[in-house]
């Protein structure tokens, strides 16, 4: 497993992460939820996130018991918090310091952990002051509850403002969680440029594009059973946009270059991710162990720049690069 800085911070990371959103808790059994995670572990992945969201606070839970036993100093944990937990109430959500200070010590326990690694915004809150917010990631970082700080699908401006603050208040903001993937790159414009300046590193989510790129997904034919785009929970939802046969064929295009690569295309995804020098780590999920096994094997690979150029000519037409499309909700939606 290739270790890698967590930007220009002094924390080391697994360049490949074990995320389990859309499986822990929901999509997969706590059994097979398990398994998966000990083969992380067994295939060099230090690197786990999650969210107190993810299947409403079950998913820290089946993570925090398949660690339990692990040596701690041996691992990452990073988890986040913005999104509505338990019955949805009006603090229930948000970056306010009372959903904060509330939120970190239920993830604490659910991980089983006294402090995490990476606490994260997991979204930006119009409705709360900035200050309000540093404030209180400060005092979580000062009492010992969590190491370093990040935001996921934050804009540039947004990352430059709260990274002003972390300085003033003393505390590392490290990283940013962004979807990023061949397809979906709408980082590059102003995201990145902004976080290579701070020494932010990027922790990104989707490098498969939802499965998509696996090349599973055949034009004008019926979905896998069993696969993500048939899954009611939520995972269908997610990669219903990759899903149209205009796409799908651009992706087909992809599998001679993975096989002049020695990779699956699954592979040749994750790697693809790996090259961008501001990408930290890759999030991976799996339902079954041997997807774990499969995907850590683009930690490390170097794909020559010819092949890049050969994706691109591919993808082109179908790459999505507005960087208007990071956005957070606003919690009005919330109710």
């Amino acid at each position: 497993m290739e270790i890698r800085n967590l930007g220009a911070s002094g924390l080391k990371i697994s360049a490949i992460s074990y995320g389990n959103w859309l499986t822990h808790g929901s999509q997969v059994e706590e059994d097979a939820a398990t398994a998966c995670v000990r083969r992380a572990l067994d295939e060099g992945i230090t690197t786990f996130d999650t969210a107190d969201v993810y299947a409403n606070t079950a998913a820290e839970t089946v993570l925090g018991k398949a660690l339990d036993g692990e040596r701690r100093e041996g691992l990452e944990i990073f988890t986040k918090v913005y999104w509505p937990t338990g019955p949805g109430k009006h603090n229930d959500h948000g970056l306010s310091r009372k959903h904060i200070m509330e939120s970190i010590d239920g993830s604490l326990r659910r991980l089983r952990t006294d402090y995490v690694d990476l606490y994260q915004a997991h979204r930006f809150d119009d409705e709360t002051p900035l200050e309000e917010t540093m404030e209180a990631f400060a005092d979580v970082v000062r009492s010992g509850k969590a190491l370093y700080i990040g935001v996921s699908e934050w804009r540039a401006e947004e990352i430059r403002a709260a990274h002003a603050l972390a300085r003033e208040l003393r505390i590392p903001l490290v990283s940013n969680q962004p979807q990023y993937n061949m397809l979906w790159r709408v980082i590059e414009p102003e995201v990145v440029p902004a976080c290579e300046e701070l020494g932010i590193g990027q922790i990104v989510w989707s490098p498969i594009a939802q499965g998509a790129l696996s090349g599973k997904y055949k034009p004008g034919q019926e979905l896998p059973a069993g696969s993500r785009a048939t899954d009611a929970k939520g995972g269908a939802d997610m990669i219903s946009r990759w899903l149209k046969d205009d796409v799908l064929e651009r992706i087909q295009q992809l599998a001679p270059l993975a096989d002049q690569a020695g990779l699956t295309m699954a592979q040749l995804a994750v790697a693809w991710v790996l090259q961008n020098p501001n990408v930290s780590s890759a999030i991976v999920g799996a339902s079954r162990p041997e997807q774990v096994t499969d995907n850590v094997k683009a930690a490390g690979v170097r794909l020559h720049a010819d092949l890049l150029s050969a994706i691109d000519a591919i993808v082109d037409p179908i790459v999505e690069r507005d960087p208007a499309k990071t956005q957070s909700p606003s919690r009005r939606d919330f109710g």
